[in-house]
């Protein structure tokens, strides 16, 4: 999990926050280190037990005029409550002024207080997006992403062994380049994982004997994409003859990354094999298995009960014969 200090954010201009500092500007330096944001109504009524002084404080409407319509000597005990917490950052919304004993606790207590001027859904959205393109967990593999009938397929594999001509095989077929080469991979709330090209490597391949290709002026906007969730990964590897491979399908098994497990399919290469319908293929029975349907499964439940059958009646044969 990642860090960012109230200066960094207050200075973030790229993401439309246009925050102001009011108040506390010897506490910048305090650190947040959660996405999500807390609007602490209830903690203004007395209520701390629930308040997480790790995450933003959104002070909205609501909020302030509750807090100026209680008795002064009340209002002031719960703010000096609240306060008391070491929250990371209160920001108002819409602009609206501060109340003067706020702006007097935040200031002992040396914790920031901002403002900015969108109404309280709007900033939450955005600044809830950019702490988790801040914050959450990144990592980087060694792959390429496409986009196959809308599954996230990651190939994986040893360089060489065919990855980046399986996905421009795909890309003639309709599919659409995500990422080659490097994925760059973001954990996202609750357990899903987004993956993305590199800056100077968007839209681009690297096919050997050609050199780097710009996949977006070859085959236009349709043909790539700039993110895309992982669904599914498929590793490509050279064919052992001394190894058994799985033929049946029938246990799923999972690859970890940033601690969420995504299926993943080995397809054994060599040549003759059309990797890419395998890749296809692959893609399209993931789709069915998030709609509840394992075609292996469903073929192994019915191959034990016709196997039951044949077995009851076996024995019934029998028994019928001795009676005899």
């Amino acid at each position: 999990m990642g860090e960012l200090s109230i200066r960094e954010l207050l200075a973030e201009k790229e993401a439309g926050l246009d925050l102001e500092l009011l108040a506390g500007h010897e506490g910048l330096d305090r650190i947040v280190t959660v996405p999500r944001i807390q609007k602490p109504g209830l903690a203004l009524a007395g209520y701390t037990t629930n308040l997480h002084p790790d995450r933003i404080q959104i002070l909205g409407s609501t909020e302030l005029s509750y807090l100026a319509n209680l008795p002064p000597r009340l209002a002031q005990e719960n703010l000096r409550s609240l306060c008391r917490l070491d929250i990371c950052c209160f920001i108002i919304t819409k602009g609206q002024e501060p109340p003067k004993m706020l702006i007097d606790e935040v200031e002992s207590r040396q914790i920031p207080l901002l403002r900015c001027q969108q109404q309280s859904s709007v900033f939450i959205s955005l600044v809830t997006k950019f702490l988790e393109e801040r914050l959450l967990p990144t990592t980087t593999v060694h792959g390429v992403l496409v986009d196959v009938l809308g599954v996230g397929v990651l190939l994986m594999g040893k360089s060489g062994v065919g990855k980046s001509e399986c996905a421009l095989d795909l890309i003639l077929r309709g599919h659409r380049l995500v990422a080659d080469d490097v994925v760059k991979v973001r954990l996202k709330l609750p357990a899903v994982l987004f993956g993305e090209g590199m800056d100077l490597l968007h839209h681009h391949m690297e096919i050997r004997g050609l050199g780097i290709l710009n996949i977006k002026h070859l085959f236009g906007v349709a043909s790539i994409r700039e993110r895309k969730k992982i669904d599914l990964v498929v590793e490509l590897v050279e064919w052992d003859s001394g190894r058994e491979y799985d033929r049946l399908g029938i246990d799923d098994q999972t690859y970890e990354l940033l601690g969420v497990q995504l299926p993943i399919t080995q397809v054994p290469v060599r040549p003759g094999r059309n990797i890419t319908t395998i890749v296809e293929v692959a893609a399209r029975n993931q789709l069915l298995k998030e709609m509840g349907y394992h075609s292996a499964r469903e073929f192994q439940d019915l191959l034990e009960k016709r196997m039951a059958e044949v077995a009851y009646l076996h024995s019934h044969s029998i028994i019928g014969d001795n009676l005899e």
